[in-house]
């Protein structure tokens, strides 16, 4: 190879990935090493982005969906002055290290999502192009004007949620986002051709989406910038970019191979592969002067770009308070002033009051934008605004289609844009279909609000395929991720109150089925709390302690046993896991120690034990029939919760 600056700087980033995978004896080698010239066109004359600052907001957005080629980014951050070091690229995969195994928003300068599960940030892309042309609208070009690009492999186009988001981006007419497809041609098995043999041009085409397929260009720079800029400027259609790479180039016997897909360690082979790109084999974690010099000037051309970008919404007739509502996502001043209260008595199923809620926050909640896997009027999460479309991209309610996976995987991408709240919304029983884009929301801190209503037996005549006995106990299995289960309609508000405020995601699960307001519920901050004592007794003998629709049970059994001599507390649970975040002193003022608890609620008993001493809860399937009869059949009333009471009693 030759010796010019540009042929090293594409060498230094294959060089950093062997040297650091070679170190770790852990990693991904290959496919930082083939696409180091796609990485090195990128952040040199492609992206719009200002290093010294990763968080400018009008800065292109950059998804590495293979995230297990996670050194190829590491290598272009250190190298354009994200505040990488190379003490930090030589620690990759080590504990505290800010370069881990794949790549996690938060943790590192310059990455925008939590990638590693493949199609994930094909998904999360589209999400960011969908907030990035939903702001455009609303604040004008002058403030928001920027693009999203991210790199795809083969496994990201096998999996399922890429062809749900891909189909979605089509039909939005998705201008602004340019996917580059690495066509390696190889997977941990081996070669594609053993499971794979779509027409991956056609197929996008047919999504409606813009292709080129370049062949054999991932080392020629030229085409490849040709081809970016071409791309960038398709307004009407999202892009697909394809490029014949050779996986673990120019490593001599890795070359395409499976083996060259996880960690290249051998000595030989790496000294092979620095001595065909003119580096010393006994030298490693080798950079340059004038090659960092060279990138540091590539990271810094954003300056003047975004001290422009400063002056120009300095100078906009926008109200800056609006400006800032949008750009970062807050509420407008007093919002929570519009939160329902809903007076003791009434009956509404929580999915109508959450609906009720959304609707008073449109205009104070101004990045709020709900939508739904075609059960928009189901769900409560019908907005009353105009739908998103390429025709009003301003619009508040998006409409996802049949797509739960993509849906979910796209609220993460437009949360972690920034400037949108996603509201998103299905049956509770297809949060299995959700699960993995749920799991890294709660693994991002990406604030989006998961409505699940149907939440129970229920349901009814729907019958056992739609009646989510497990979901709720599978949901609470994953870390920070608050999963409130609203007692009615009034803890519904409470529940808002608190997501909104909320830095992460949440999980909101609501009935179908009417449940009436009960009476202490509208009391400020108890939601927020997780439990809290809902009607009290002098002395109780015994707790009832019941979440969602089965308070009413707990609090129509309290009644029955008092009148019996028997005084009982009724405790509404509304969320365990910000309950077990409160200080101890508090969870002992709701459940003192010693005080036999009743644990309620229409879902399996796993997780009870941690608070209750006897359930009233159901491990097995449930049963196509009219809904209270159903909860009837299976034990889920005022006389089976006074029974369970009696017994802890004994």
């Amino acid at each position: 190879m030759t010796n010019d600056l540009r042929t090293r700087q594409i060498n230094t980033i294959r060089a950093l990935a062997l040297d650091a995978v070679k170190k770790a004896n852990s990693g991904h080698t290959g496919t930082a090493m083939a696409l180091a010239p796609l990485a090195d066109v990128l952040f040199t004359k492609i992206l719009k982005y200002d290093a010294a600052a990763p968080m400018w907001p009008d800065r292109d957005r950059f998804v590495l969906s293979a995230g297990h080629a996670s050194m190829l980014l590491y290598s272009m951050l250190y190298l354009t002055g994200y505040g990488i070091t190379l003490d930090d690229i030589q620690n990759f995969r080590q504990w505290g290290s800010l370069t881990p195994g794949h790549p996690e928003v938060g943790l590192t300068p310059g990455v925008e999502v939590t990638t590693g599960p493949l199609g994930q940030g094909v998904a999360n892309a589209v999400g960011m192009a969908l907030a990035e042309r939903h702001l455009r609208a609303r604040l004008g070009s002058e403030i928001v004007d920027h693009r999203t690009w991210a790199i795809c492999g083969d496994g990201d186009l096998m999996e399922g949620v890429s062809h749900e988001a891909a189909s979605l981006a089509g039909h939005q007419q998705l201008g602004g986002l340019v996917l580059v497809y690495d066509d390696n041609q190889i997977t941990i098995d081996g070669p594609t051709s053993l499971t794979f043999s779509d027409d991956t041009q056609q197929r996008f085409e047919s999504y409606g989406w813009h292709v080129l397929d370049l062949g054999e260009a991932a080392e020629d720079t030229d085409r490849l910038e040709s081809a970016l800029n071409e791309a960038a400027e398709i307004a009407d259609r999202p892009s697909l970019v394809i490029v014949r790479s050779h996986i673990g180039f120019p490593a001599p016997t890795a070359v395409d191979t499976p083996g060259a897909h996880g960690a290249i360690t051998d000595d030989q082979e790496i000294a092979a592969a620095k001595t065909a790109m003119g580096f010393d084999p006994e030298v490693t974690f080798r950079v340059d002067d004038d090659v960092l010099e060279a990138y540091r000037k590539a990271g810094a051309r954003g300056v003047v770009q975004h001290a422009d970008w400063k002056q120009r919404v300095a100078d906009s007739d926008v109200d800056p308070g609006w400006i800032q509502a949008l750009l970062t996502g807050s509420p407008l001043p007093n919002w929570s002033d519009e939160l329902p209260n809903y007076e003791p008595g009434t009956s509404i199923a929580t999915r109508n009051a959450n609906n009720h809620v959304i609707d008073a926050l449109v205009d104070v909640v101004p990045s709020l934008v709900s939508g739904s896997a075609d059960l928009t009027g189901n769900t409560g999460t019908n907005l009353a605004a105009e739908a998103l479309t390429p025709a009003r991209p301003e619009g508040r309610k998006l409409y996802y289609g049949i797509r739960e996976h993509a849906m979910g995987s796209v609220a993460n991408g437009m949360a972690l844009h920034g400037g949108v709240l996603p509201v998103v919304g299905t049956f509770l029983v297809f949060a299995d279909y959700m699960r993995p884009s749920v799991r890294m929301a709660a693994l991002s801190g990406a604030k989006a609000i998961f409505v699940w209503s149907h939440d129970s037996i229920g349901v009814g005549e729907d019958g056992p395929t739609h009646q989510p006995v497990e979901q709720v106990a599978s949901l609470r299995a994953i870390p920070d991720l608050p999963v409130v289960r609203p007692a009615d309609a009034n803890e519904v508000s409470q529940t808002w109150n608190f997501a909104i405020e909320n830095n992460g995601p949440i999980a909101v699960i609501l009935t179908r089925q009417n449940v009436p307001v009960l009476e202490g519920t509208s009391r400020p901050g108890q939601v927020q709390r997780g439990a809290y004592v809902l009607i009290d007794a002098p002395d109780p003998a015994v707790i009832l302690a019941g979440t969602g629709s089965e308070v009413q049970l707990c609090v129509e059994a309290a009644g029955s046993l008092a009148a019996e001599g028997i005084a009982s507390r009724v405790v509404s649970m509304p969320c365990w896991e910000l309950f077990a975040d409160q200080e101890e002193t508090y969870r002992f003022e709701v459940f003192p120690p010693g005080l036999p608890v009743v644990g309620v609620e229409a879902g399996v008993s796993l997780g009870w034990d941690r608070w209750a001493d006897v359930t009233v809860t159901i491990d097995q399937f449930g049963a196509s029939a009219p809904g209270s009869q159903v909860m009837e059949e299976f034990g889920f009333s005022a006389a089976s919760v006074e029974a369970a009471a009696r017994s802890v009693l004994q």
